[in-house]
């Protein structure tokens, strides 16, 4: 059982999706693992910690995935690596799998076994497994530390013998994994936080972290989760009205983050232009979701937009890569813990238990077809 890393190769992406933890356990399953010489070097992961726990260093890609049998990556892998990739090799990634049909027809051609980690299934067995609960709290902390210094005042309210520095206001919209690491790191910082979300679980959660809960109650609000805990799309007439109740309560904020995103679909629109136009000038927005499209009017990923009232929007990409030491560890973790589960104690050997919850659900492509019931290509 040969398990390959190699380094990624994305613009903007620094985590490495091994650490010397788990190649150390991976090893002790009996794993031999390669590594591709700087994959965690962005991460603070020199060559000789991985070689210090029984990794060997390949000097490129291609050496690193000769005689794979898994490999283990952040992001889907390109077409290029594709192609180096031996056929039947197990691939466990984050693969982005919505809208992309023709990057896993290219994987499924090319004969790999794929595992779409964010699709797995939000159950206690899975919860160590889970990359966007581990990123997206990553992601709500950097949140507020990027806005925080984008904001050219105080945050704690502090009091001076020349006058009193009021708190900062920070309002989350979206009260996810993201959200509420989001209000409490706030909370650290003395800010006064408000929170609103559609799920009427939420505000139990908000409120346990010392925020304000901000949201239309009504029927529809009451029943706006689904089974697997994310928010239900909602209704215009919902919309509008909780348009109304945000507008007037964005007016008076200093800093706003949205984190609002629903699996397989556009991130929904939370913020206006007019509410940003509201707003006072030096108030900092952080758009979340704006790889996704955004929640913000006029927010651009991976760009900082001055509008010209003074508010400053900021579309930041990757946010868990910018703190790519810690990102890495808990994603190495992620994917450690299941891919144990398709390694016999026994033997030593990958076997995997295709009726498996949690292998059916992430499963995307094998034996050269497409295999996740959700992405399969359309008649």
């Amino acid at each position: 059982m040969h398990i390959a890393v190699i380094a990624e190769t994305g613009a903007l992406e620094t985590r490495v999706a091994a650490t010397p933890e788990t190649v150390k356990k991976l090893i002790a399953l009996g794993a031999s693992v390669t590594i591709e010489t700087g994959a965690g070097t962005a991460s603070g992961i020199p060559d000789a910690d991985f070689e210090a726990v029984g990794a060997k260093i390949a000097k490129n890609a291609k050496e690193t995935l000769k005689s794979a049998s898994v490999v283990l990556k952040v992001r889907r892998p390109s077409a290029a690596e594709i192609k180096l990739t031996p056929k039947g090799a197990l691939v466990l990634a984050i693969m982005d799998p919505y809208d992309n049909a023709e990057a896993l027809a290219t994987m499924a051609e090319a004969g790999l076994v794929g595992f779409s980690m964010e699709l797995m299934p939000r159950i206690t067995r899975a919860q160590v497994m889970d990359v966007l609960s581990s990123q997206a709290n990553l992601a709500g902390y950097r949140a507020v530390i990027d806005a925080s210094s984008d904001y050219g005042r105080g945050m704690p309210m502090m009091m001076t013998a020349a006058g009193t520095v009021p708190a900062a206001k920070v309002f989350i919209m979206g009260a996810g994994v993201a959200g509420l690491q989001a209000i409490a790191t706030a909370r650290r910082l003395g800010a006064v936080v408000t929170a609103t979300d559609v799920r009427p679980a939420a505000k139990e959660q908000v409120a346990s972290l010392g925020a304000k809960f901000v949201a239309v109650e009504d029927d529809e609000f009451k029943q706006a989760e689904t089974a697997a805990g994310y928010a239900k799309p909602m209704s215009a007439e919902y919309q509008a009205k909780q348009a109304a109740l945000v507008a007037a309560h964005i007016a008076k904020q200093d800093i706003v983050i949205t984190t609002a995103l629903i699996p397989g679909r556009p991130a929904p629109k939370l913020v206006s232009e007019e509410m940003v136009k509201s707003m006072r000038p030096g108030s900092v927005i952080v758009d979340l979701a704006v790889e996704r499209g955004g929640n913000v009017a006029l927010s651009k990923a991976g760009e900082t937009v001055v509008t010209d009232n003074g508010v400053k929007i900021l579309g930041p990409l990757n946010l868990p890569g910018r703190i790519a030491a810690s990102a890495s560890a808990l994603y190495a973790k992620n994917l450690f813990s299941f891919l144990e589960t398709m390694i016999d104690k026994t033997t030593k050997e990958l076997a995997v238990n295709w009726d498996d919850e949690l292998v059916k659900a992430t499963n995307l492509t094998r034996d050269g077809a497409i295999t996740h019931p959700g992405f399969q290509p359309k008649a």
